[in-house]
């Protein structure tokens, strides 16, 4: 191999996405009904989860993408727990053509951050004596697609 393939990015003119760092921006979690609700269970609750994407550009380069994922379970109309997360990264995205701006903050900056929020959702729900929640890899590209759809992205 030669030295050209190990050159730093400072001389590449493609298109670069970076994580800059990765955080939690908000969490909640909600036990209400506890301890009757943490026991064994006469039926299996019902689970919503719910999911949606978000971007703000933060410099000329930088742009923070928020997954918020939020989960509640109920047996009939009791609530067992309720959990919400605005999990982000900062992203620095350069030579990006401006038409793949959006898809890239949408679909390809949420992928990154899915397994990480999935597992502290999964963490919080063990930690609220319920077996960890494991949401189900979520298709970003459907959700931005209908997002578009509905109008809330812009064409």
């Amino acid at each position: 191999m030669s030295d050209e393939n190990f050159q730093g990015l400072e001389g590449e003119t493609g298109p670069q996405l970076r994580v800059l760092t990765q955080y939690i921006k908000d969490l909640s979690f909600e036990n209400p009904n506890a301890p009757r609700t943490v026991g064994p269970l006469s039926e299996q609750p019902q689970i919503s989860v719910r999911v949606d994407v978000g971007a703000q550009r933060l410099g000329e380069t930088e742009f923070e993408v928020t997954i918020s994922l939020g989960a509640e379970a109920k047996i009939q109309d009791e609530l067992m727990f309720l959990t919400e997360l605005d999990y982000c990264g900062l992203f620095r995205l350069v030579n990006i053509p401006a038409e793949q701006l959006e898809p890239v903050l949408l679909v390809e900056c949420p992928r990154m951050l899915f397994p990480f929020a999935r597992r502290i959702i999964a963490d919080a729900t063990r930690d609220g004596g319920f077996p960890p929640l494991l949401i189900d890899p979520v298709d970003f590209v459907g959700l931005y697609q209908q997002r578009r759809t509905e109008g809330e992205v812009p064409n």
